[in-house]
């Protein structure tokens, strides 16, 4: 059982990202059993691999690497209804935490893998984000969830992930001062999985936002029980060192809104 943790640095402002934008999203998605497994080490090993614009977001100095493992479903643009087969897949991602000349803290992704050919076509086409179709396996059976991935394009295949972890009770449950599985503004929590800004870039190398809106996420403690990856080697992270932190989320409903250039 880990204990929550504080001292992210609050001179970024946190609280406004999580607001709803104004305008209409492009997309509705329903994001359920996450996993949350992060690493932390210096920033200096992170920043040669980041767009030229972007910093690296810390937490008591440090940077923090996500593996993040989930299904999705419902996926859809907002006028049109989701669709057996297509709007349904699963989805693995590495990623980072970065903020722009001090605001607007999101994330940064190395990879995303997807059980969707359609998917990954669309995304890396229309959202500039460097997705690969993967075969996936994603099973969860009471208080214990599985996951696997395992590349296939486009690039070198074989590349893969192997999780299986025991999910438990709502983070600060027994916690008169905190509601059970609520993250807290200032927590290591709060600033692993309350991003809701993304960065791409663009083969010209212009820089681009997104945007998604949902509730807070319901986190639950998380212990894994067998983890391998090869994702941080396909990515050039460097490391080989055993997670330091892990998260578990049933799920929740999202709206997706679309990049524009980042200012």
């Amino acid at each position: 059982m880990h204990e929550v943790t504080h001292a992210a640095p609050m001179e970024i402002d946190r609280i406004a990202p999580t607001r709803r934008p104004a305008g209409r999203p492009a997309g509705c998605h329903r994001w359920s059993n996450l996993l949350f497994v992060h690493w932390r080490l210096p920033p200096a090993e992170l920043e040669p691999l980041l767009p030229a614009r972007l910093s690296v977001d810390t937490f008591d100095g440090d940077a923090w690497v996500g593996f993040v493992a989930f299904h999705m479903s419902g996926v859809r643009p907002w006028w049109f209804p989701a669709v057996p087969g297509i709007s349904v897949f699963h989805e693995t991602n590495l990623r980072t935490y970065v903020h722009l000349d001090g605001r607007d803290p999101g994330v940064w992704f190395f990879s995303l893998d997807a059980s969707s050919s359609l998917a990954v076509k669309v995304a890396r086409r229309r959202w500039r984000l460097p997705y690969y179709r993967s075969s996936m396996l994603l099973e969860r059976s009471n208080s214990q969830v599985r996951y696997e991935s395992h590349r296939l394009w486009p690039g070198q295949p074989g590349f893969r992930s192997e999780a299986i972890a025991e999910i438990g009770e709502p983070i600060g449950t027994g916690d008169p001062t905190q509601t059970p599985g609520k993250a807290v503004p200032g927590t290591l929590e709060h600033f692993l999985a309350e991003r809701y800004i993304l960065y791409a870039q663009s083969n010209d190398g212009t820089l681009h936002r997104g945007h998604v809106h949902h509730s807070p996420y319901p986190l639950r403690e998380a212990k894994l029980l067998h983890f391998e990856e090869t994702l941080r080697q396909a990515a050039s992270i460097p490391g080989t060192d055993e997670p330091a932190h892990v998260l578990f989320s049933d799920g929740v409903s999202v709206d997706i809104f679309g990049l524009r250039p980042a200012n």
